[in-house]
């Protein structure tokens, strides 16, 4: 601990020493697993390239490039089973009975919503393409679904451009599966109708299709208000997951 606290012995400014544990059998700092993850978390967060860590982390541009790499292949190790995938079988059949249970919508599969993620560190070449007027700063739109419990099985960066729900829809990958006949049908029953695929709950911007249910925009009568204040309710599941990220 005293060669590595000793400046003598660590040519590194002070706060950078705690990144490097050891020496190789050339007398040369190793870097540790503590400062690569570093390298990968300021290129996530900052945008920075992996040659622009060299003054600030002492690091190679080969080896802030494989940092990012491995941290990002620990992360989809670790969790593409369970949050970076489509539901499965079982994963329907309890979005159904949890969406049911809580909202009394049986074949619910969601929430689908878009909100603006602000990109501040946006290339200053790129800021035209990412820009809007109701907004000041560069933004990306983001297409999400969300379940009861903040589950977002689904996630779509929309590309660049003046984007709105629609056109972020048009380029989503979110109908993919059912398209491709790789989605499960997974029955459910309504009023005595059977149904095959289930449906997202949706605000009056989205297409009038039959994998959307959005609420009545003039609604004339007591049964529908109360159809409209339930799906409104409902629907919110996916805002306050926006609200939680």
């Amino acid at each position: 601990m005293n060669d590595i606290l000793s400046y003598s012995a660590n040519p590194l400014p002070y706060y950078f020493r705690w990144f490097h544990r050891r020496q190789d059998t050339r007398g040369k700092w190793s870097i540790s697993p503590h400062l690569k993850m570093t390298a990968a978390l300021r290129q996530l967060a900052y945008g920075y390239t992996p040659d622009a860590l060299d003054e600030y982390l002492q690091m190679p541009e080969r080896v802030a490039r494989e940092s990012l790499h491995n941290f990002c292949r620990c992360i989809i190790d670790l969790y593409a089973n369970v949050y970076l995938r489509e539901p499965n079988l079982h994963d329907i059949h309890r979005l159904y009975e949890g969406h049911e249970r809580i909202h009394g919508f049986p074949g619910m599969l969601g929430s689908i919503d878009c909100m603006h993620w602000a990109w501040a560190k946006c290339p200053v070449a790129w800021r035209g393409q990412y820009m809007r007027g109701d907004h000041s700063h560069p933004t990306i739109m983001l297409e999400a679904v969300a379940s009861y419990d903040n589950w977002i099985w689904h996630a779509y960066f929309g590309v660049a451009g003046s984007n709105n729900d629609i056109n972020v829809l048009n380029t989503s990958d979110l109908f993919n599966s059912m398209l491709n006949e790789e989605m499960p049908d997974v029955p459910y029953q309504i009023n005595g109708v059977h149904y095959s695929r289930g449906y997202y709950l949706a605000d009056g911007i989205y297409p009038t299709w039959a994998a959307f249910v959005k609420g009545f925009s003039s609604a004339v009568d007591e049964k529908r208000t109360y159809f409209t204040k339930k799906q409104t309710s409902a629907r919110k599941d996916v805002e306050r997951t926006f609200g939680i990220l």
